[in-house]
């Protein structure tokens, strides 16, 4: 951990103690990969000056656990609803079959509380994709119950090779403008070395548009929704993300620094007091 990081984490030691985004093991059972994801209610802390809120996710974490797998792999994901209420699960992106597509009401009955689904299907496309509630989403969603669901190809010669894989999961509903569950300075620091190649999966869990804007440096923007622009990829410094959007973008860390990375509707990032909400930094050591 760098010097910055770590006078985060002791100056905010309550709103950085929990993290979501962590990447969750499967279990093998022949040539199944078998993930186990709870919803529960627990309280979340989303920044040191508000208390914390009482969020609902995944695996007691939010965003909930990431699961990555390879395009082709068979894929178990085993749901149990420990919430007072309903819910169902929706792999955004994902091709399923109907019958495991996650809307209650339409392709399933809801997960009642105490209830078990499992969800059984082939990964494809590649590409970065979500979970989340699709149950009284609004207010789940807007909770907390949501993650990143990545999916490698299966061919290595199409894997990023970069030194740096980072899930950037936004959301605006319960406890403001968030990254990661998180808002600044509570915010987790990009923190790599002069000439390193960052990759930043932008997803919008929310319920409005954020125009994410990188200082020092510019991106390159090399995939929407999963899908590969190939000749159509671009470079810029701002890049607007639609709700249920997923933008992938390459960073050439070229300049030495501590850079501010933020939502550029600036009532979303700063205030009369300081910068909050949707805001990070990354950090260029000089190699």
């Amino acid at each position: 951990m760098d010097a910055l990081a770590e006078a985060v984490v002791k100056r905010f030691p309550e709103a950085t103690a929990k993290v979501g985004n962590q990447l969750l093991e499967p279990r093998i059972e022949g040539n199944v990969k078998v993930f186990e994801i709870s919803a529960s209610a627990f309280d979340w802390q989303i920044d040191a000056r508000k208390a914390p809120v009482s969020a609902v996710g995944y695996n007691g974490m939010w965003p909930g656990p990431t699961i990555r797998v390879t395009e082709g792999d068979r894929v178990r994901i085993v749901h149990r609803n420990d919430l007072a209420e309903s819910t169902g699960m929706h792999f955004h992106g994902q091709n399923v079959p109907n019958a495991v597509d996650g809307v209650p009401f339409l392709t399933q009955p809801p997960i009642k509380p105490g209830g078990t689904f499992v969800y059984e299907f082939i990964a494809g496309p590649a590409g970065s994709h979500m979970y989340h509630s699709h149950h009284n989403a609004t207010d789940q969603v807007g909770r907390g119950m949501l993650g990143a669901f990545l999916v490698e190809p299966r061919d290595p010669a199409l894997r990023y090779q970069v030194d740096q894989d980072i899930v950037w999961i936004s959301n605006d509903a319960l406890g403001g403008f968030t990254i990661n569950g998180k808002g600044f300075p509570a915010t987790a620091p990009i923190v790599c070395r002069q000439g390193q190649r960052i990759l930043v999966r932008f997803m919008n869990e929310g319920n409005m548009m954020h125009p994410w804007h990188l200082h020092g440096m510019p991106f390159r923007v090399v995939a929407r929704d999963g899908y590969p622009l190939g000749s159509a990829a671009f470079t810029c410094d701002t890049l607007g993300v639609n709700p249920g959007e997923r933008w992938d973008v390459i960073i050439d860390a070229v300049n030495p620094g501590v850079w501010a990375f933020h939502c550029h509707i600036l009532t979303h990032a700063e205030g009369h007091a300081g910068m909050f909400g949707m805001v990070n930094a990354l950090i260029v050591e000089a190699g």
